[in-house]
């Protein structure tokens, strides 16, 4: 499992982040205290509070598709 932290602070952002994320067959997912939801689901990332980074997790054992997720989203990623 890889994880990062993201922000998605507007309604493009996130319409980037899932077109970025829907490519691949692996599960990822979004945690944000207690709740966690499908990083596809652009309606399930709506109901999160968006105005703090978000918790990525990418759950796949395949190096080069976590690598691969990981340059798909870098625009997203925060420190």
């Amino acid at each position: 499992m890889t994880e990062y932290h993201i922000s998605l602070p507007d309604v493009e952002s996130v319409k980037c982040f899932v077109n970025a994320v829907t490519r691949f067959d692996c599960d990822i997912d979004i945690v944000s205290d207690r709740y966690v939801v499908d990083a596809k689901s652009i309606m399930g990332i709506f109901s999160l509070n968006l105005s703090k980074p978000l918790l990525l997790k990418i759950n796949s054992s395949n190096t080069d598709e976590a690598e691969a997720i990981r340059d798909g989203i870098a625009g997203f990623i925060v420190d």
